[in-house]
């Protein structure tokens, strides 16, 4: 074997052990993980509770909860925690809407920021061993609004229904990766 050959049998080792080593130390890509033990098939997620005035964020939450364990993970869903292998418990206790860019001409806000903060958990139903439990998840989204008046109340719920699917991702990413 000539030197070129051997030093390229040594750098395809070398490339080999290195892959090994990272591959071996439990390296994902982030989003990816579920640390969950694998006893869980089946998660229940009950309607989360409400502890704002914001009307109906509870309900926004819940269902883009539901979508997204149900798109993103393997776990079958269900509202009867009799059904579940573990339970998974959310309570809206903040909801903050507030200005970030004012059009000096129209006088109101053209970019809007909500921070939302909910107490979530979830427990092994069989044992109650707690799986994951964060008593103050925070997520904050930036969007634009209108410049028209009369559409505030239409925007303001998507606005609403799009901040609950961001936390949802948020959420679901945190219970899975235990962080």
């Amino acid at each position: 074997m000539g030197p070129c050959r051997r030093s390229r049998v040594s750098a395809v080792v070398t490339l080999l052990v290195l892959l090994s080593t990272f591959t071996s130390c439990g390296y994902r890509l982030a989003g990816k993980a579920d640390t969950l033990p694998d006893t869980i098939g089946v998660i229940a997620i009950p309607p989360f509770q409400n502890q704002t005035v914001e009307f109906k964020i509870e309900q926004h939450l819940t269902r883009a909860v539901t979508r997204e364990f149900i798109s993103r993970t393997r776990y079958d869903v269900v509202t009867n925690e009799a059904l579940a292998d573990a339970v998974l418990t959310g309570t809206v206790v903040n909801v903050l809407v507030f200005p970030l860019v004012i059009d000096p001409r129209l006088g109101r806000a053209t970019s809007v920021g909500t921070m939302t903060q909910i107490r979530i958990s979830l427990r092994d139903r069989k044992t109650g061993k707690v799986l994951y439990d964060n008593p103050n998840l925070e997520h904050r989204e930036r969007y634009e609004v209108s410049t028209d008046p009369d559409a505030y109340l239409e925007e303001r719920e998507l606005a609403l229904m799009r901040t609950s699917e961001a936390t949802a991702r948020s959420i679901v990413s945190a219970v899975l990766e235990r962080f």
